[in-house]
Protein backbone atom coordinates (compact mmCIF):
# COMPACT_ATOMS: atom_id res chain seq x y z
CA UNK A 1 0.00 0.00 0.00
CA UNK A 2 1.33 3.01 -1.19
CA UNK A 3 1.48 5.78 2.31
CA UNK A 4 1.16 9.73 1.99
CA UNK A 5 1.59 12.19 4.50
CA UNK A 6 0.03 11.80 7.82
CA UNK A 7 -1.94 14.98 7.47
CA UNK A 8 -2.68 14.63 4.04
CA UNK A 9 -6.56 14.88 3.90
CA UNK A 10 -6.63 13.60 7.50
CA UNK A 11 -5.19 16.32 9.73
CA UNK A 12 -8.62 16.07 11.61
CA UNK A 13 -8.06 12.87 12.57
CA UNK A 14 -4.27 12.61 13.80
CA UNK A 15 -5.04 15.67 15.93
CA UNK A 16 -7.72 14.28 17.48
CA UNK A 17 -6.58 10.93 18.26
CA UNK A 18 -3.60 12.44 19.64
CA UNK A 19 -6.15 14.42 21.95
CA UNK A 20 -7.83 11.35 22.61
CA UNK A 21 -4.91 9.24 23.58
CA UNK A 22 -3.87 12.47 26.12
CA UNK A 23 -7.01 11.87 27.90
CA UNK A 24 -7.22 8.10 28.47
CA UNK A 25 -3.83 8.29 30.85
CA UNK A 26 -4.12 11.58 32.41
CA UNK A 27 -7.49 10.56 33.71
CA UNK A 28 -5.77 8.09 35.18
CA UNK A 29 -2.47 9.53 36.61
CA UNK A 30 -3.93 12.98 37.33
CA UNK A 31 -6.15 12.10 40.68
CA UNK A 32 -3.75 10.37 43.48
CA UNK A 33 -1.00 12.87 43.44
CA UNK A 34 -3.44 15.21 44.62
CA UNK A 35 -5.28 13.21 46.96
CA UNK A 36 -4.05 15.10 50.40
CA UNK A 37 -5.36 18.15 48.49
CA UNK A 38 -9.10 16.70 48.57
CA UNK A 39 -8.53 15.17 52.15
CA UNK A 40 -8.13 18.88 53.47
CA UNK A 41 -11.58 19.47 52.50
CA UNK A 42 -13.50 16.38 53.02
CA UNK A 43 -12.70 13.18 54.05
CA UNK A 44 -11.43 10.22 51.35
CA UNK A 45 -11.21 7.07 53.47
CA UNK A 46 -8.54 4.54 51.92
CA UNK A 47 -11.67 2.16 50.76
CA UNK A 48 -12.72 4.91 48.79
CA UNK A 49 -8.53 5.27 47.28
CA UNK A 50 -8.76 1.69 46.51
CA UNK A 51 -11.76 1.86 44.35
CA UNK A 52 -11.00 5.11 42.76
CA UNK A 53 -7.97 2.72 42.05
CA UNK A 54 -9.80 0.18 41.11
CA UNK A 55 -11.85 1.63 38.71
CA UNK A 56 -10.32 1.84 35.62
CA UNK A 57 -9.35 -2.20 35.18
CA UNK A 58 -13.07 -2.80 36.39
CA UNK A 59 -14.39 0.04 33.11
CA UNK A 60 -11.65 -0.71 30.78
CA UNK A 61 -12.82 -4.63 31.00
CA UNK A 62 -16.07 -4.41 31.25
CA UNK A 63 -16.79 -1.26 28.59
CA UNK A 64 -14.57 -3.32 26.48
CA UNK A 65 -17.26 -5.56 25.96
CA UNK A 66 -19.88 -3.23 25.38
CA UNK A 67 -18.38 -0.82 23.07
CA UNK A 68 -18.26 -3.02 20.09
CA UNK A 69 -21.91 -3.77 20.51
CA UNK A 70 -22.36 0.38 20.24
CA UNK A 71 -19.88 0.89 17.64
CA UNK A 72 -21.56 -1.69 15.47
CA UNK A 73 -25.18 -0.21 16.27
CA UNK A 74 -24.24 3.70 16.26
CA UNK A 75 -20.68 3.53 14.19
CA UNK A 76 -16.95 4.34 15.14
CA UNK A 77 -16.96 7.95 15.42
CA UNK A 78 -20.38 8.48 16.82
CA UNK A 79 -18.96 6.13 20.02
CA UNK A 80 -16.32 7.91 20.09
CA UNK A 81 -17.69 11.34 20.48
CA UNK A 82 -19.79 9.66 23.47
CA UNK A 83 -16.55 8.11 24.78
CA UNK A 84 -14.50 11.49 24.29
CA UNK A 85 -17.81 13.31 26.22
CA UNK A 86 -17.91 11.19 29.09
CA UNK A 87 -14.36 11.77 29.80
CA UNK A 88 -14.73 15.41 29.34
CA UNK A 89 -17.87 15.73 31.84
CA UNK A 90 -16.48 12.96 34.20
CA UNK A 91 -13.41 15.25 35.01
CA UNK A 92 -14.82 18.31 34.97
CA UNK A 93 -17.25 17.21 37.75
CA UNK A 94 -14.10 15.65 39.57
CA UNK A 95 -13.11 18.67 40.34
CA UNK A 96 -16.92 19.81 41.51
CA UNK A 97 -16.86 16.90 43.97
CA UNK A 98 -18.32 17.97 47.29
CA UNK A 99 -17.44 14.25 49.25
CA UNK A 100 -15.93 11.37 48.30
CA UNK A 101 -18.60 9.57 47.21
CA UNK A 102 -19.53 12.15 44.45
CA UNK A 103 -15.94 11.96 44.20
CA UNK A 104 -15.90 8.18 43.09
CA UNK A 105 -18.88 8.45 41.05
CA UNK A 106 -16.91 11.24 38.73
CA UNK A 107 -14.27 8.58 38.78
CA UNK A 108 -16.55 6.08 37.44
CA UNK A 109 -17.93 8.37 34.67
CA UNK A 110 -14.73 9.11 33.51
CA UNK A 111 -13.25 5.24 33.59
CA UNK A 112 -16.62 4.44 31.24
CA UNK A 113 -15.06 7.09 28.37
CA UNK A 114 -11.76 5.92 29.19
CA UNK A 115 -12.43 1.99 28.55
CA UNK A 116 -14.43 2.79 25.37
CA UNK A 117 -11.37 5.07 24.43
CA UNK A 118 -9.06 2.40 24.92
CA UNK A 119 -11.09 0.17 22.80
CA UNK A 120 -12.10 2.39 19.91
CA UNK A 121 -8.55 3.88 18.93
CA UNK A 122 -6.55 0.96 17.33
CA UNK A 123 -9.25 0.80 14.83
CA UNK A 124 -9.72 4.60 14.08
CA UNK A 125 -6.07 4.45 13.65
CA UNK A 126 -7.10 1.79 11.17
CA UNK A 127 -9.98 3.17 9.21
CA UNK A 128 -7.79 6.52 9.20
CA UNK A 129 -4.58 5.74 8.93
CA UNK A 130 -4.28 1.75 6.82
CA UNK A 131 -1.31 3.13 5.06
CA UNK A 132 0.90 4.17 8.34
CA UNK A 133 -0.15 1.66 11.32
CA UNK A 134 3.69 1.81 12.27
CA UNK A 135 3.96 5.43 12.59
CA UNK A 136 0.63 6.32 14.04
CA UNK A 137 0.46 3.78 16.70
CA UNK A 138 4.17 4.77 17.26
CA UNK A 139 2.81 8.28 17.98
CA UNK A 140 -0.19 6.84 20.07
CA UNK A 141 2.11 4.93 22.06
CA UNK A 142 4.63 7.90 22.68
CA UNK A 143 1.30 10.29 23.34
CA UNK A 144 0.42 7.47 25.86
CA UNK A 145 3.44 7.70 28.00
CA UNK A 146 3.50 11.35 28.19
CA UNK A 147 0.20 11.75 29.44
CA UNK A 148 1.20 9.20 32.11
CA UNK A 149 4.15 11.37 33.18
CA UNK A 150 3.17 15.17 32.77
CA UNK A 151 -0.54 14.86 34.91
CA UNK A 152 1.81 14.14 38.21
CA UNK A 153 4.69 16.26 37.25
CA UNK A 154 2.15 19.33 36.96
CA UNK A 155 -0.77 18.28 39.09
CA UNK A 156 0.54 19.32 42.87
CA UNK A 157 1.97 22.75 42.20
CA UNK A 158 -1.36 23.72 40.73
CA UNK A 159 -3.15 22.17 43.10
CA UNK A 160 -0.83 24.32 45.75
CA UNK A 161 -0.77 27.46 43.81
CA UNK A 162 -4.80 27.46 42.01
CA UNK A 163 -6.13 24.20 44.31
CA UNK A 164 -7.24 20.88 43.66
CA UNK A 165 -10.39 21.65 41.99
CA UNK A 166 -8.40 23.22 38.97
CA UNK A 167 -5.21 20.77 39.20
CA UNK A 168 -8.26 17.94 38.32
CA UNK A 169 -10.57 19.79 36.03
CA UNK A 170 -8.59 21.30 34.18
CA UNK A 171 -7.41 17.56 32.29
CA UNK A 172 -11.22 17.54 31.33
CA UNK A 173 -10.53 20.57 29.33
CA UNK A 174 -8.08 18.45 27.11
CA UNK A 175 -10.89 16.15 26.57
CA UNK A 176 -13.34 18.85 25.71
CA UNK A 177 -11.04 20.33 23.20
CA UNK A 178 -10.73 16.73 21.88
CA UNK A 179 -14.55 16.35 21.14
CA UNK A 180 -13.65 19.32 18.32
CA UNK A 181 -12.01 17.27 15.50
CA UNK A 182 -14.11 14.32 16.39
CA UNK A 183 -17.42 16.43 15.79
CA UNK A 184 -16.12 17.63 12.13
CA UNK A 185 -15.41 14.63 11.11
CA UNK A 186 -18.98 13.06 12.32
CA UNK A 187 -20.53 15.61 10.83
CA UNK A 188 -18.55 15.06 7.39
CA UNK A 189 -19.53 10.96 7.95
CA UNK A 190 -23.28 11.11 6.63
CA UNK A 191 -22.74 7.91 5.39
CA UNK A 192 -24.17 4.61 6.67
CA UNK A 193 -21.52 3.56 9.84
CA UNK A 194 -19.07 1.37 8.51
CA UNK A 195 -18.10 -1.61 10.68
CA UNK A 196 -13.82 -1.22 11.89
CA UNK A 197 -12.13 -4.39 13.36
CA UNK A 198 -8.95 -3.51 14.50
CA UNK A 199 -7.51 -6.88 14.22
CA UNK A 200 -4.33 -8.04 15.77
CA UNK A 201 -1.09 -8.45 13.82
CA UNK A 202 -0.24 -12.27 12.39
CA UNK A 203 3.40 -12.47 13.49
CA UNK A 204 5.09 -16.46 13.12
CA UNK A 205 6.24 -17.60 16.32
CA UNK A 206 9.03 -19.44 15.16
CA UNK A 207 10.13 -16.36 13.05
CA UNK A 208 12.60 -13.74 14.39
CA UNK A 209 12.08 -11.18 11.31
CA UNK A 210 9.48 -8.97 11.61
CA UNK A 211 9.02 -5.31 10.41
CA UNK A 212 9.82 -2.38 12.82
CA UNK A 213 6.83 -0.70 12.04
CA UNK A 214 4.22 -3.74 12.83
CA UNK A 215 6.73 -4.57 16.04
CA UNK A 216 5.68 -0.90 17.29
CA UNK A 217 1.93 -1.56 16.40
CA UNK A 218 1.68 -4.85 18.33
CA UNK A 219 2.86 -2.89 21.36
CA UNK A 220 -0.31 -0.93 21.48
CA UNK A 221 -2.70 -3.78 20.75
CA UNK A 222 -4.59 -5.76 20.12
CA UNK A 223 -7.78 -4.56 21.31
CA UNK A 224 -10.21 -5.85 19.06
CA UNK A 225 -13.67 -4.29 18.01
CA UNK A 226 -15.40 -7.61 17.16
CA UNK A 227 -16.85 -10.54 19.24
CA UNK A 228 -14.11 -13.54 19.73
CA UNK A 229 -15.16 -16.56 18.31
CA UNK A 230 -17.60 -18.29 20.69
CA UNK A 231 -15.95 -22.00 20.13
CA UNK A 232 -12.56 -20.52 20.31
CA UNK A 233 -13.40 -18.39 23.36
CA UNK A 234 -14.42 -21.64 25.37
CA UNK A 235 -11.16 -23.71 24.63
CA UNK A 236 -8.86 -20.83 26.03
CA UNK A 237 -10.29 -21.89 29.52
CA UNK A 238 -8.73 -25.58 29.33
CA UNK A 239 -5.33 -24.24 28.23
CA UNK A 240 -2.49 -23.26 30.43
CA UNK A 241 -0.66 -21.22 27.96
CA UNK A 242 -3.93 -18.98 27.80
CA UNK A 243 -3.88 -18.52 31.70
CA UNK A 244 -0.49 -18.16 31.91
CA UNK A 245 -0.79 -14.81 29.40
CA UNK A 246 -4.00 -13.76 31.24
CA UNK A 247 -1.81 -13.89 34.38
CA UNK A 248 0.94 -12.20 33.17
CA UNK A 249 -0.69 -9.36 31.75
CA UNK A 250 -2.79 -8.74 35.43
CA UNK A 251 0.26 -8.78 36.91
CA UNK A 252 1.39 -6.11 34.74
CA UNK A 253 -2.07 -4.04 35.13
CA UNK A 254 -1.44 -4.81 38.86
CA UNK A 255 1.61 -3.16 39.03
CA UNK A 256 0.22 -0.05 36.92
CA UNK A 257 -3.11 0.11 39.02
CA UNK A 258 -1.63 0.11 42.27
CA UNK A 259 0.67 2.38 41.77
CA UNK A 260 -1.38 5.41 39.84
CA UNK A 261 -3.57 4.86 43.40
CA UNK A 262 -1.36 4.61 46.20
CA UNK A 263 2.26 5.36 44.80
CA UNK A 264 2.39 8.79 45.81
CA UNK A 265 0.40 8.39 49.23
CA UNK A 266 3.15 5.37 50.01
CA UNK A 267 5.97 7.68 48.94
CA UNK A 268 4.94 10.44 51.77
CA UNK A 269 4.45 8.35 54.41
CA UNK A 270 7.31 6.44 53.92
CA UNK A 271 9.90 8.64 52.62
CA UNK A 272 9.41 11.42 54.30
CA UNK A 273 8.38 13.99 50.80
CA UNK A 274 6.29 16.50 50.30
CA UNK A 275 3.33 15.80 47.82
CA UNK A 276 5.07 17.71 44.64
CA UNK A 277 7.98 15.19 45.08
CA UNK A 278 5.95 12.38 45.10
CA UNK A 279 4.00 13.28 42.50
CA UNK A 280 7.20 13.68 40.65
CA UNK A 281 8.28 10.39 41.45
CA UNK A 282 5.20 8.89 40.12
CA UNK A 283 5.90 10.65 36.72
CA UNK A 284 9.03 9.10 36.64
CA UNK A 285 7.34 5.90 36.93
CA UNK A 286 4.98 6.00 34.72
CA UNK A 287 8.19 7.69 32.07
CA UNK A 288 9.91 4.48 32.27
CA UNK A 289 6.73 2.58 29.93
CA UNK A 290 7.70 5.11 27.35
CA UNK A 291 11.23 3.35 26.17
CA UNK A 292 9.74 -0.30 27.23
CA UNK A 293 6.61 0.12 25.15
CA UNK A 294 9.54 0.88 22.01
CA UNK A 295 12.21 -1.73 23.00
CA UNK A 296 10.35 -5.01 24.01
CA UNK A 297 8.08 -5.63 21.50
CA UNK A 298 11.34 -5.15 18.79
CA UNK A 299 13.41 -7.62 21.36
CA UNK A 300 10.53 -10.30 21.68
CA UNK A 301 9.55 -10.26 17.93
CA UNK A 302 12.99 -10.33 16.76
CA UNK A 303 15.43 -12.24 19.55
CA UNK A 304 12.57 -14.47 21.05
CA UNK A 305 13.10 -12.36 24.51
CA UNK A 306 10.14 -13.21 26.12
CA UNK A 307 11.75 -15.12 29.41
CA UNK A 308 14.54 -12.78 30.04
CA UNK A 309 12.52 -9.41 29.60
CA UNK A 310 9.79 -10.73 31.53
CA UNK A 311 12.68 -11.81 34.62
CA UNK A 312 14.03 -8.39 34.14
CA UNK A 313 10.36 -6.95 35.68
CA UNK A 314 9.84 -9.01 38.01
CA UNK A 315 13.44 -8.83 39.51
CA UNK A 316 12.75 -5.07 39.29
CA UNK A 317 9.67 -4.85 40.91
CA UNK A 318 11.06 -6.86 43.77
CA UNK A 319 13.79 -4.71 44.29
CA UNK A 320 11.83 -1.74 44.13
CA UNK A 321 9.45 -3.13 46.76
CA UNK A 322 12.50 -4.65 48.84
CA UNK A 323 14.11 -0.86 49.02
CA UNK A 324 11.10 0.58 49.88
CA UNK A 325 10.61 -1.72 52.59
CA UNK A 326 14.18 -2.19 54.00
CA UNK A 327 15.61 1.78 53.21
CA UNK A 328 12.89 3.99 51.69
CA UNK A 329 14.43 7.17 52.88
CA UNK A 330 18.03 5.84 52.04
CA UNK A 331 17.57 5.85 47.75
CA UNK A 332 13.77 6.42 47.22
CA UNK A 333 14.00 7.76 43.47
CA UNK A 334 15.91 4.74 42.81
CA UNK A 335 13.80 2.77 44.28
CA UNK A 336 10.61 4.09 41.99
CA UNK A 337 13.24 3.73 39.22
CA UNK A 338 13.92 -0.01 39.66
CA UNK A 339 9.71 -1.00 40.60
CA UNK A 340 8.94 0.92 36.95
CA UNK A 341 10.38 -1.70 35.52
CA UNK A 342 7.63 -3.88 36.12
CA UNK A 343 6.42 -1.25 32.89
CA UNK A 344 8.48 -4.27 30.94
CA UNK A 345 5.21 -6.54 31.16
CA UNK A 346 2.53 -4.32 29.73
CA UNK A 347 3.92 -4.32 25.92
CA UNK A 348 5.69 -7.72 26.69
CA UNK A 349 1.88 -8.75 27.19
CA UNK A 350 0.26 -7.26 24.42
CA UNK A 351 2.72 -8.61 21.71
CA UNK A 352 2.16 -12.33 23.37
CA UNK A 353 -1.94 -11.88 22.37
CA UNK A 354 -0.24 -11.48 18.93
CA UNK A 355 2.42 -13.88 18.53
CA UNK A 356 0.48 -17.05 20.59
CA UNK A 357 -2.21 -17.03 17.81
CA UNK A 358 -1.77 -17.97 14.88
CA UNK A 359 -4.70 -16.43 12.83
CA UNK A 360 -6.52 -13.38 13.49
CA UNK A 361 -9.49 -15.28 14.71
CA UNK A 362 -8.13 -16.99 17.48
CA UNK A 363 -5.79 -13.80 18.79
CA UNK A 364 -9.10 -12.02 18.76
CA UNK A 365 -10.59 -14.56 21.20
CA UNK A 366 -7.13 -15.12 23.11
CA UNK A 367 -7.19 -10.85 23.61
CA UNK A 368 -10.42 -10.83 24.99
CA UNK A 369 -9.82 -14.00 27.39
CA UNK A 370 -6.31 -12.29 28.31
CA UNK A 371 -7.64 -8.76 29.29
CA UNK A 372 -11.09 -9.85 30.38
CA UNK A 373 -9.48 -12.14 33.22
CA UNK A 374 -6.45 -9.49 33.36
CA UNK A 375 -8.16 -6.77 34.57
CA UNK A 376 -10.33 -8.48 36.89
CA UNK A 377 -7.60 -9.75 38.94
CA UNK A 378 -5.83 -5.88 38.47
CA UNK A 379 -9.52 -4.87 40.12
CA UNK A 380 -8.56 -6.60 42.96
CA UNK A 381 -5.94 -5.08 44.43
CA UNK A 382 -5.96 -0.71 44.69
CA UNK A 383 -8.85 -2.08 47.15
CA UNK A 384 -7.34 -4.58 48.50
CA UNK A 385 -3.80 -3.06 49.42
CA UNK A 386 -5.74 0.03 51.08
CA UNK A 387 -7.86 -2.30 53.11
CA UNK A 388 -4.63 -3.63 54.44
CA UNK A 389 -3.16 -0.35 54.43
CA UNK A 390 -6.41 0.90 56.58
CA UNK A 391 -6.36 -2.06 59.04
CA UNK A 392 -2.72 -2.12 59.68
CA UNK A 393 -1.74 1.39 59.77
CA UNK A 394 1.11 1.07 57.73
CA UNK A 395 2.82 -0.37 54.34
CA UNK A 396 4.88 -3.20 54.90
CA UNK A 397 1.85 -5.80 54.41
CA UNK A 398 0.36 -4.02 51.73
CA UNK A 399 4.18 -4.13 50.11
CA UNK A 400 4.56 -7.86 51.15
CA UNK A 401 1.32 -8.55 49.04
CA UNK A 402 2.37 -6.37 45.87
CA UNK A 403 5.48 -8.62 45.82
CA UNK A 404 3.38 -11.75 46.33
CA UNK A 405 1.46 -10.97 42.95
CA UNK A 406 5.21 -10.87 41.05
CA UNK A 407 6.57 -14.03 42.96
CA UNK A 408 3.26 -15.90 42.05
CA UNK A 409 3.38 -14.71 38.43
CA UNK A 410 6.69 -16.33 37.86
CA UNK A 411 5.48 -19.99 36.94
CA UNK A 412 2.77 -18.14 34.02
CA UNK A 413 6.19 -16.24 33.30
CA UNK A 414 7.85 -19.56 32.39
CA UNK A 415 4.80 -20.90 30.53
CA UNK A 416 4.06 -17.41 28.46
CA UNK A 417 7.38 -17.85 26.97
CA UNK A 418 7.13 -21.20 25.36
CA UNK A 419 7.79 -20.76 21.54
CA UNK A 420 3.91 -22.23 20.66
CA UNK A 421 0.45 -20.65 19.95
CA UNK A 422 -2.52 -21.85 21.69
CA UNK A 423 -3.59 -23.83 18.76
CA UNK A 424 -0.34 -25.83 19.26
CA UNK A 425 -0.98 -26.46 22.60
CA UNK A 426 -4.28 -27.68 22.12
CA UNK A 427 -3.57 -30.12 19.46
CA UNK A 428 -0.81 -31.68 21.55
CA UNK A 429 -3.21 -32.09 24.26
CA UNK A 430 -6.58 -32.61 22.59
CA UNK A 431 -6.08 -33.90 18.59
CA UNK A 432 -6.89 -30.88 16.14
CA UNK A 433 -8.03 -27.46 16.89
Amino acid sequence: MTSRPLWQGRALALIGIVLVAFSLRSAVASLSPVIDHVADDFPVPPVVIGLIGAAPPVCFALFGLLTPLFERRFGLERVAVSAIALIAVGMLLRGLAGDSVALLAATAVVFAGVGSGNVLLPPLVKKYFPDRIGAMMTVYSTTLAVSTFLPPLVAVPVADSLGWRVSLGMWGLFAAIALVPWVALLLRERAAPTTVTAAPVEIDPTDGRHDLQDAVAVATGPITTAPANARTFARLWRLPLAWALALVFGTSSTMAYVSFAWLPTLLVDIGGVTPATAGFLLSVFGLIGLPCSLIVPILVVRYQATRPLFFVAVVGGLVGLGGFLVAPTAALALWVCIFGLTAIMFPLSLVLLSIRARTAESAVALSGFVQSIGYAIAAVFPLLVGLLHDSTGGWQVPLLVVAGVLVVSIPAGVVAGRRRTIEDEWERRYGSW
